[in-house]
């Protein structure tokens, strides 16, 4: 990849390191709490092809390649080492970071993860790519705010805020999300979890119908001395539990310094 992916900086202080979801982006997956992250840490965040500015990919996306650029664009942008936090996907590629480059990676916070996806998470990517091949985007943000949302979340919406919700959605999908979901269908970090030697906190969503808490436990338990510490929220966590998800970050990254 000759290209850097798009990506923002913001901040100052020990370097923290943003990995995104699949069909999602910096903005719509950090945006709620970057402003807060970046008043301890210098945060850089890149999207990956297809998301934000960067141009979409002509080939299939390749995990290593995406870990691979993601840390190139934090030290080309002057952040030597720094914790990771993944969401979703970014879970993935924060781990391939981790375990490609050791001397960079201080910790890890992997939120809504996998190391693969299950019969359950297969069978949501073969759905979402349908959708997204079928071009009904107002279908495909039903189907994303179905499996995205905690019942509880989705059922506290009123009508007007339900269709605001779709609407948003529908606008949002980023042009490389059939890349992204075919990396989410493919990924497979099993083997490389008992290398990672950083500090690492997963937190898990419980009430996440996409990547169940069972995956987040899965990820934990793979990882020598990993924390782990669940949030009653969907996969939606940034807008249904803002402020745990942020607090676990932020003690996290207080105690590894």
């Amino acid at each position: 990849m000759a290209e850097h992916f798009a990506h923002l900086v913001r901040g100052s202080g020990p370097g923290l390191l943003l990995a995104h979801g699949g069909g999602g982006g910096i903005e719509g997956n950090y945006g709620m709490i970057v402003d807060d992250l970046a008043r301890t840490h210098t945060v850089v965040g890149p999207d990956y092809p297809g998301s934000g500015a960067t141009p979409r990919s002509e080939t299939p996306l390749d995990l290593t390649a995406v870990a691979d650029e993601v840390v190139r664009v934090a030290v080309d942008a002057g952040v030597e080492r720094f914790a990771v936090l993944g969401y979703s996907l970014g879970t993935a590629v924060a781990v391939r970071a981790a375990t490609r480059h050791p001397d960079r990676v201080t910790g890890l916070i992997l939120t809504s993860g996998f190391s693969h996806p299950d019969n359950r998470l297969r069978l949501a990517a073969d759905v979402w790519q349908a959708l997204l091949a079928q071009g009904d985007r107002r279908l495909l943000a039903k189907y994303l705010l179905l499996m995205g949302s905690g019942e509880r979340a989705v059922n506290a919406l009123s009508e007007a805020e339900l269709e605001a919700a779709l609407d948003g959605l529908a606008d949002f999908i980023p042009a490389g999300s059939p890349e992204h979901v075919d990396l989410v269908a493919s990924v497979d970090t099993r083997d490389e979890l008992a290398r990672i030697s950083v500090p690492t906190l997963v937190i898990a969503t419980l009430a996440d119908g996409l990547v169940p808490p069972s995956l987040s436990a899965a990820l934990a338990a793979g990882i020598p001395g990993a924390r782990y510490t669940e949030i009653d929220a969907g996969h939606n966590i940034g807008a249904e539990a803002r402020e745990e998800w942020l607090n676990s970050i932020q003690q996290f990254l207080s105690e590894i310094g």
